[in-house]
């Protein structure tokens, strides 16, 4: 598939996945005897598993060495396992403390509502 289609099934902009090609982490993209890139499954599932790391916080870097582990194969099985292990600690700490944050709006909001309800408002 061409760059537009891949952009539109993944929502990630063309500049962007040239972007990701440029840094490595889009990788062996087939090109068409006219330059053009050829997208297969094989990239969307990569770059959807690539941005799915993204959105929970993994630092670029990181899913740059992920990137780098991968392509070295099935030896390196090990250390992308304690690299995503490490990442999903940090991704449950960081959920437990966005739910303090959340509990701690709610009861300003309940606050606000009481205080209203009461008539008790300036």
């Amino acid at each position: 598939m061409n760059i537009r289609e891949f952009s539109s099934r993944t929502g990630i902009s063309a500049h962007t996945l040239r972007y990701y090609e440029k840094i490595g982490l889009l990788r062996h993209i087939h090109r068409l005897p006219n330059g053009h890139r050829d997208f297969t499954e094989k990239d969307l599932h990569w770059v959807t598993f690539v941005q799915r790391l993204k959105d929970t916080g993994m630092p670029l870097e990181q899913i740059h060495r992920y990137a780098d582990l991968r392509e070295m194969g099935d030896t390196t099985l090990a250390e992308r396992q304690r690299l995503l292990e490490a990442h999903a600690r940090n991704l449950r700490e960081s959920l437990r403390q966005q739910q303090r944050h959340l509990d701690s709006l709610e009861d300003k909001i309940a606050l606000y509502r009481s205080a209203i309800k009461r008539g008790r408002f300036p």
